[in-house]
Parts: structure tokens; C-alpha cells; sequence
């Protein structure tokens, strides 16, 4: 398998981790009970702790392109 094929398959999963992960865990203002900014979204997260949901993006990526990787390399896929 090329090295392009396995860098494609690590960002297809990356971004599908990331969409799933982005909106875990977040509250607004309101659900906090901090006043709202005037001007500011009330939907928008107080804390997205976006460096966090990186890290597990791209844990769960990784992990699941060693399998994609492995099952390549048993022949149970054929790419």
C-alpha cells in the first residue's frame, strides 16, 4: 500500500473523529448560569477545550488506522 493511500486514510479519519468529538461536552452560558456577553452568541460553548478534543481525535484516529493498517496487512482488505 502507498504512503499516499495511508496518509488519506488517517485525515478521512481524523475529520470523521473530529466531527464526532467537537460537540461533546460543551455548555453555553445560560446552562452554566454565567451571565451572557452582550453581543456574543448564547449557543456558543464557554470552554470548547479545543486542544483536548484534538488530542482525542487524532487518538481515535490513530487507533482505528492501526486496524485498517492491520487488516491491510493480514490481507483481510484488499486497497
Amino acid at each position: 500500500m502507498h504512503w499516499t493511500v495511508l496518509a488519506g486514510a488517517f485525515a478521512i479519519l481524523w475529520y470523521l473523529a473530529l466531527q464526532i468529538v467537537l460537540p461533546l461536552g460543551n455548555r453555553t452560558a445560560q446552562e452554566t448560569g454565567e451571565a451572557i456577553v452582550a453581543g456574543a452568541e448564547p449557543g456558543a460553548p464557554v470552554r470548547p477545550r479545543l486542544a483536548l478534543k484534538f488530542a482525542i481525535a487524532t487518538g481515535t484516529a490513530f487507533a482505528l488506522w492501526l486496524v485498517l493498517y492491520g487488516l491491510v496487512l493480514l490481507k483481510v482488505l484488499d486497497i
